[in-house]
Parts: structure tokens; sequence; C-alpha cells
């Protein structure tokens, strides 16, 4: 392959390499590549070739290889591989990216691969999946710095410099400090170390009752510790107080745009977790399909509107211009109070109980634009038709509709979550369906009306 080629295909000679069964020039090969160039190379190869792939790979840069690519692949290669070979590529990798990869490998294959690792790291990767992915427990790590209180300076030293190379990876900027049983009592900062004695306990240097997290702490809880306090990591605490983990703030960042990501998925019709473009052309479409056909069928309703007024069409052909665009302006609107409701429900900042409360906000904002909308649109038909009815037809039914289409975006969502179901999912077909049919017949029935009094 020439340089050209190579440059604007790699994982074809990844793929060649593979195929050769050459470790030292697969290794060598993604050396040369940067880190995305790896992630899409890896990503483009087949399932089989990518398990071959780790198969091939030192345990240490095959870890790093899973941490580049989508979560989904790099689970798929690792349960694919010989538990024994899955277990030494996920020793390299931190407990907390551990134990999301293999939430997502089968059961059997997941115990299977920890039944291979180390006795104490399956432990520990045991207990992160127990947790729900989006409370503390689930995010914490358990790569941290942690003291008795009835530790000295130098012991913490001592211990530093014994396990530097094992904590190269860990948080250094603080240490916690425990009682003898683990209860969290105090935050040491590690740069107080330098000037303090060698025999100075450190309950005398540490800070009292530092910031904690619960456990089961939700995602938002979370976020908002981390928003109003400037701190690389918070400890997390059971419900005794003992100290079971560490939150980085970086894994609070990550969490949060995986659920904006798949937020976003859900609100264009993406179901059914991730997708990928290498993934099976049928799965894709499988996943796809679920969502338009249930639109084509919510559209074909909305379309039935209009075959009733067909005759008022007819007679009023002009009409025909402004359905879409009243039916696109109240959909930009209704989204728009979506994501609003949205945002602040992922706050915590409304319940969902608080129906009345958002239908009253958004009902102002409505009138409001719906009266600026609608004046525009009416006076656009009437220069263009000369017909002061038409105008006054269309900017009522764009106002009108505007204030329908805010009502249901706001509140929808609000619903939805009341009634157990998820509001990213459905709140934009709803929203779409309704504002379209009111839409059609509040701008057909108005005009036939004038036309049967004229």
């Amino acid at each position: 392959m020439n340089r050209a080629a190579l440059e604007s295909a790699p994982w074809i000679e990844l793929q060649r390499l593979v195929k050769t069964v050459d470790n030292e020039r697969v290794t060598r090969f993604l050396e040369e590549l940067s880190p995305l160039e790896v992630a899409r190379c890896v990503s483009r190869l087949g399932d089989a070739d990518r398990v071959r792939l780790f198969s091939m790979l030192e345990p240490d840069h095959a870890a790093t290889v899973a941490e580049q690519i989508p979560d989904v692949q790099a689970a798929n290669a690792i349960g694919n591989l010989e538990p024994g070979v899955a277990a030494a590529i996920l020793e390299e990798m931190p407990t907390a990216d551990r134990a999301d990869l293999l939430g997502d490998v089968e059961e059997p294959i997941a115990e299977a691969i920890l039944g291979e690792m180390d006795s104490r790291q399956a432990e520990a990767t045991r207990t992160l999946r127990e947790y729900p992915g989006d409370v503390a427990g689930g995010l914490m790590t358990l790569e941290y710095l942690a003291y008795p209180e009835t530790n000295t300076v130098g012991d913490v030293l001592s211990d530093l410099r014994k396990h530097a190379q094992a904590r190269r990876d860990y948080v250094v900027q603080y240490a916690f400090v425990t009682t003898d049983r683990g209860r969290l009592v105090g935050v040491l900062r590690l740069r107080d170390l330098l000037f303090a004695r060698m025999s100075t306990p450190l309950r005398s240097l540490m800070i009292e009752a530092p910031l904690s997290l619960y456990e089961l702490a939700p995602l938002d809880e979370v976020r908002a510790c981390f928003d109003s306090h400037n701190l690389h990591g918070v400890p997390v605490v059971n419900s005794t107080g003992r100290l079971v983990g560490m939150i980085r703030r970086a894994a609070v960042s990550e969490a949060l745009a995986e659920r904006g990501q798949a937020a976003f998925l859900k609100t264009q019709g993406i179901v059914g977790g991730e997708e990928l473009r290498t993934m099976p052309v049928f799965q894709r479409s499988r996943r796809r399909l679920a969502w338009l056909s249930v639109n084509i069928l919510l559209n074909i309703l909305a379309a039935s509107v209009i075959a009733f007024y067909q005759d008022i069409l007819t007679a009023v052909i002009a009409l025909a211009v402004f359905l879409p665009i009243i039916s696109d302006m109240s959909g930009c609107s209704g989204n728009q109070a979506v994501a609003v409701s949205m945002r602040e429900l992922s706050l915590g900042l409304v319940r969902p109980s608080e129906v009345g409360r958002v239908w009253l906000k958004e009902l102002a904002v409505g009138w409001i634009n719906g009266v600026a909308l609608g004046v525009l649109i009416a006076t656009v038909a009437w220069l263009w038709q000369g017909t002061p009815l038409l105008g006054m037809v269309v900017g009522s039914a764009m106002m009108l509709n505007t204030v329908v289409a805010v009502s249901i975006g706001g509140t929808v969502p609000l619903l939805l979550r009341r009634w157990g179901l998820d509001p990213a999912l459905a709140s934009g077909p709803i929203l779409t369906t309704v504002t379209d049919m009111c839409g059609f017949f509040l701008l057909l029935s108005m005009a036939a009306a004038l036309l049967s009094t004229s």
C-alpha cells in the first residue's frame, strides 16, 4: 500500500497486519497513530479482527486501546476473548473503567473473567458493579489514598515511596484520614506533609469534617456538589460514614456528557442503545424502524385533518403554502419548551407534579411569541395575496398553535416522568403530532368558517 493510501485509510493496513498475526508490527503500527486514529482504525475492523487484535497486543497496550474505542466495541471484544486474556487486559485498567466495561458483558462471561483476575481486583470490581451507573457509588473510583488518623507523617511518606509505581495514576493532591474502622474523619493536603515533622500525627494536620457524598446520591446531586466546590475529587461514604471511594470531577463530566448524548439520541429516534455505523446493517435498520414506524402512523393521523378539509384547500389553494410554515414554527416553539423542561428536570429545579406552574409560565411566553409570529405571518399573507381575511386566518392560526405548542412542550415531559415513562423518547412524537393536528385544524376550520359566511 502506498503512503497516500495508508494515510487516507490506515484501517486497511491494520486489518492486513492483524491477519498476518505479526504482533510486533501491529504494535509498532498502532504506536505511530494518534489516539483518534487508533479509535477510528480499530472501530472499523470486523468483530473477529478486533478480537484477534486484542489477543495480539500486550495487556497494557490492549487496555489503552480498549479505553479509546466505543464501549460497545470494547465490551464485545473483551467478551469474546479467552477469560484469562481478558482478565490480564482488565487488570491494567482503573477499577471504575473495568467495572463499566464488564457491565456491558454478559453476566456468565463477566464472572468467568473475574474468576481469572487477582482476587483483590476482582472483589473491588464486583463492589463497583453493584451500584447503578448514575449514583455516586457507580461513578467513584477505588484508586485513592487513605490512612488511619493514628499514622504519622513519616508513615505516609514511607508508604508513598514504597508503593509509588502501583499508585502512579492516583489523585495525589490530598489523602483521606479515617478511624481504625474506616470512618472518614478528615482530609489531608499532601503539600502539608512537606512542612511537618516526621513524627507529627495525621489528626493534627487534617482538615476535619470534610465534604463528602453519600454512596447512593444521584448524579444531579453529585454535579451540584462539584459545581459548588472547586475540588478535584470528593470522598464517598456509606450510611455509617465509612469511606468507600472517591469521585473525580472528570468522572462526573463524562457521566453528564454520556447522559446528554443518550437523551439526544432518544429524541432523534435512535433507540435500543448506542448505534455505530460499523454495526450490522439489519440491526441498525431494526432500531430505527422501531421509531419511524410509529412516527409514520402519527403523521398519517395528522394528515387526516388535511384530507378532511381538502375542499377548502381546493377553494383557497394559498392555504397550502402556509400549512408547513405553521407546522414547523409551532414545532420549533414546542421543542424550545421541551428542552427547558428536560433541563429543569435533570437539574432538579422542577418536579413532575408542578405541571400547573410550568403551564402558566409557558402560557405567558406562548402568547407573546404567538402574537409576534402571528402578526408577522399575517402581514406576509396579506401582502402576498392582497386579502386581509387570509392574513387574519393565517395569523390567528399561528398565534393559537404557538400557545398550544409551548403548553404541550412544557408540560408533557413532566407528565411522562410522573407516569414513569421516558420524556426524552416520547415528548417529540407527541408534540409533533398534536401541534400538526391543531395547526392544520385551526387554519382550515377558520378558513371554512369564513368561506361559509362569505
